[in-house]
C-alpha cells in the first residue's frame, strides 16, 4: 500500500476492520523499532500508536518514521499520540487524543478529513460526548487499572455494556487488556481491544499478537472457544 492510496475513504474503511490495536513507545523492540514493528503488524496488530510521554522532539520525528513506513509495508494504521499538528506533519493516518488533550474540535482541524482522530473516554457519559462528537473512533477504559495510566483507577464494564449498546462507529477497550481479560468484554459486545504490555512485554511479541488476533477473528466469528 502506497501513502498515495492511503485517502480517508481508504483509512476509515481499514479502521472498521481494525480489531487489534497496539500502543507502544520508541523503546519497544529494545533498540529494534522497526524490526519489532514488522514483527508485530505481520501477526496480525491493526493499528500501531505511537505514545512515549520521555521522548525529546528529535527522537519522536525520527521514529515516527519507522512506525509509518512499518504501517505501509503491512496495509496498517499508523497514529500517534497527543500531537494533531505534529501528526499531519509525519503523514500519520490519524492522531488520538484524550480528555485533557487538544480538544476533538482543534484534532480534526489540524488533521484534516482525510486523517483519522480518536479519542478516549472514561466513562458512559464520555462515551454519549465522544458519539455526540466529531471523531472516527473511540476507546474506552482502563476498564482494569495498569501502569501505562498512572494514577488512574479501573472504571469497570459498565461504560462498555453502555458503549456496546449505542456505539456508531469504530471502539476499543483499554486496561490491562491480554489473553485472560479479553474475552469479559468481548462477550460484553466489544469490537476490538487496546493492547500494551501484553505485547512490549512478552518474551515472543509476534506469538503475542498472533494469539490475540487469532482469539479476535474467533469472536468476531461467533465462535468464542478455543
Amino acid at each position: 500500500m502506497t501513502a498515495l492510496a492511503r485517502t480517508g475513504d481508504w483509512r476509515r474503511a481499514r479502521l472498521a476492520s481494525a480489531r487489534l490495536y497496539l500502543c507502544c513507545g520508541l523503546e519497544a523492540g529494545g533498540g529494534d523499532l522497526a524490526g519489532f514493528l514488522d514483527r508485530v503488524l505481520a501477526a496480525g496488530a491493526d493499528i500501531v500508536q505511537l505514545r512515549d510521554k520521555h521522548a525529546g522532539e528529535d527522537e519522536l520525528v525520527a521514529g515516527a518514521e519507522v512506525f509509518r513506513a512499518a504501517a505501509h509495508r503491512h496495509d496498517a494504521l499508523f497514529v500517534l499520540n497527543d500531537e494533531p499538528l505534529f501528526a499531519a506533519d509525519a503523514d500519520a493516518d490519524g492522531v488520538h487524543v484524550g480528555q485533557d488533550d487538544a480538544p476533538l474540535i482543534e484534532a480534526r482541524r489540524a488533521v484534516g478529513r482525510d486523517r483519522l482522530v480518536g479519542f478516549s473516554t472514561h466513562s458512559a457519559a464520555q462515551v454519549d460526548e465522544a458519539l455526540a462528537a466529531d471523531c472516527d473512533y473511540f476507546a474506552v477504559g482502563p476498564v482494569h487499572p495498569t501502569p501505562t495510566k498512572q494514577g488512574r483507577a479501573g472504571i469497570g464494564t459498565l461504560p462498555v455494556r453502555h458503549a456496546a449498546a449505542v456505539a456508531d462507529r469504530p471502539w476499543f477497550v483499554t486496561g490491562d487488556m491480554r489473553m485472560g481479560t479479553a474475552p469479559e468484554v468481548l462477550a460484553m459486545g466489544a469490537p476490538g481491544i487496546v493492547v500494551v504490555r501484553a505485547v512490549t512485554e512478552a518474551p515472543d511479541p509476534a506469538a503475542a499478537v498472533a494469539e490475540l488476533s487469532a482469539m479476535l477473528r474467533r469472536w468476531r466469528s461467533g465462535a468464542p472457544s478455543r
